[in-house]
């Protein structure tokens, strides 16, 4: 899998806010496919920092209705990334 399909986008919610601040964890939604081992490569390469530990989850998508029919939100997979040292993310620059 290449570098650049790995990583999807990042989760800037409530909860992996507080973790970058107190923790120096970033969260990520990635690849389907991908293991922990290209996820700390695609991070590195990408952002240039050093990653120090990769926590992986699968999320189950959602059932979500519109009117009588039924659907389905596909399943994703998202990963907690640790940074090593004092090394930061920042999504948002000069807010």
């Amino acid at each position: 899998m290449r570098i650049q399909d790995v990583i999807r986008r990042p989760l800037v919610t409530e909860k992996s806010t507080e973790l970058r601040d107190d923790r120096n964890i970033v969260a990520f939604e990635v690849a389907r496919g991908a293991n922990k081992i290209e996820i700390r490569r695609a991070v590195e390469a990408r952002f240039e920092v050093e990653v120090a530990e990769v926590r992986i989850a699968n999320m189950h998508g959602k059932v979500r209705r519109q009117g009588r029919f039924v659907g389905r939100r596909p399943d994703w997979k998202k990963a907690y990334v640790r940074l090593a040292g004092d090394k930061t993310i920042e999504f948002f620059e000069g807010v």
